[in-house]
């Protein structure tokens, strides 16, 4: 890792403990120490730690116990149980819920330091690891969508419900707000996932062709048909068909495709034969369909056809809690151009744009960010001039400094965080990506008061 590793040391032996967080320290980690299994899990809660040192006997909560609760807390870390001699049988059950490894006392500090780096590397790769998974088609539920966002949380238990059935979906939202990622979440969460997820964008495949390539053509049925070719509907057998933009489609090519919905029956350009599917339909648009029906540019009865679940997407400008967690996601799946870390500074820049290319756009903003970045900590000067040159999306606070200098931006930023969380400090660090006593420091410098955010 660039950056030093995060460790959390909790012993009730008061020398010990200050033995190993000033030893440790030495070593180049950042350390801090705590008594007792209670305090752990507060300040894991509050701060982000990539390894947990953990006495197994201590105080109001043992190390044990400690372990159980782990799964509560959002990035739990790697745990190190320390045990007694006696203790083993405790060590195995640690080992079972989930700790990375255990050392009897008394430990040698090199020994120690060793471990802690292994469990900092496996901690990185299974960071590394989700970020890869959000990218490859299908192989994670819910395809990688990250959100707090009240409204998408309710979009995302519609898709738990509507996935088991073989209801028709039709998702609505603006471009770059996800419907595909919906779409793959909706197949992976149901009976057909075995099978294949064939999307295709109606508004990129010319008119000419789309029919040839949605249900395949026949040897010489047309010039340039010099062999049989099946069409995406085929490919779809027994899985789902991912009609993207479906409102950018012609109108005789959707009677073909209601057609083939209704009766599960097409005929592949130039053929006789009738060949049968068992698909499932999922559409996405981001145009207004019941307008699209008034001037008669799309047919009502693929409408009521299609339109059997909908699912509404909220823009990123509604979801604006979301721009922080996304952010540092993206960040971490392009750490291939270089590891990097948001300043509190950009991220108030971005939670002050509207995004009006929503998702899509903030992922190659990050990427642009990552790869033009000059130092480990990406600035507002590293992004788009578009992004850094917004407004903050919320009413200015009295205390802001005047005009539109970046620490306003940032104090605003960090009092609609506080807003957020309650006025809950280590909340409010974690979204900010930020050390609590940086918050704190914060706080006092730009003279923000409990009665602006509570």
């Amino acid at each position: 890792m660039s950056r030093p590793i995060r460790v959390l040391v909790a012993d009730d032996e008061r020398n010990l403990r200050e033995l190993m967080v000033r030893e440790l320290a030495r070593r180049g980690h950042e350390v801090d120490g705590v008594a007792d299994g209670v305090l752990a899990l507060e300040r894991m809660r509050e701060a982000a730690y990539d390894v947990a040192v953990l006495d197994m006997k201590m105080p109001r909560k043992e190390g044990i116990e400690v372990l159980r609760e782990l799964a509560e807390v959002p990035e739990p870390p790697q745990v190190i149980v320390m045990t007694g001699f006696q203790e083993v049988a405790t060590a195995v059950e640690a080992m079972k819920l989930g700790a990375y490894d255990y050392l009897t006392k008394p430990t040698k500090i090199e020994e120690l330091d060793i471990v802690i780096r292994k469990a900092a590397e496996k901690a990185q790769l299974l960071r590394e690891n989700v970020a890869l998974r959000a990218y490859a088609p299908g192989a994670e539920p819910f395809g990688g969508i990250l959100t707090t966002n009240p409204r998408m949380r309710e979009v995302l238990g519609v898709v738990e419900r509507v996935a088991p059935t073989d209801s028709a979906v039709l998702i609505l939202g603006e471009s770059g707000t996800g419907k595909e990622l919906v779409a793959r979440a909706i197949h992976e969460r149901s009976p057909r996932a075995a099978r294949a997820f064939v999307p295709i964008h109606c508004g990129a495949v010319p008119r000419e062709v789309f029919e040839s390539e949605l249900f395949g053509h026949e040897k010489g049925a047309f010039t340039g048909a010099v062999g049989t070719k099946p069409g995406l509907v085929e490919l779809a057998d027994g899985g789902t068909l991912f009609l993207d933009e479906i409102g950018e489609m012609e109108p005789d090519s959707q009677v073909k495709v209601l057609r083939a919905l209704e009766t599960g029956t097409f005929f592949r350009v130039g053929g006789t034969r009738p060949r049968r599917v068992d698909v499932r339909l999922v559409a996405a648009t981001n145009r207004d369909l019941a307008e699209a029906l008034r001037r008669g540019e799309f047919r009502q009865d693929l409408y009521y056809r299609i339109n059997t679940i909908t699912v509404a997407l909220p823009p990123l400008r509604e979801r604006r809690e979301d721009v922080a967690l996304l952010a540092r996601h993206f960040v971490q799946a392009n750490a291939a151009y270089g590891v990097r870390r948001l300043g509190a500074a950009a991220l108030a820049a971005l939670a002050a744009y509207d995004w009006p290319g929503n998702v899509r756009e903030l992922m190659h903003v990050i990427e642009r960010a990552v790869i033009l970045a000059k130092a480990d900590e990406i600035e507002p000067e590293d992004l788009p001039p578009e992004v850094r040159g917004a407004q903050p999306a919320t009413a200015a606070t009295p205390a802001a400094p005047a005009g539109g200098s970046l620490e306003a931006v940032e104090r605003q930023h960090i009092v609609a965080t506080l807003r957020q969380v309650g006025g809950h400090r280590g909340k409010a660090a974690a979204l900010l990506a930020i050390d609590p006593k940086t918050l704190y420091r914060k706080i006092l410098a730009y003279a923000i008061t409990p009665e602006e955010y509570r």
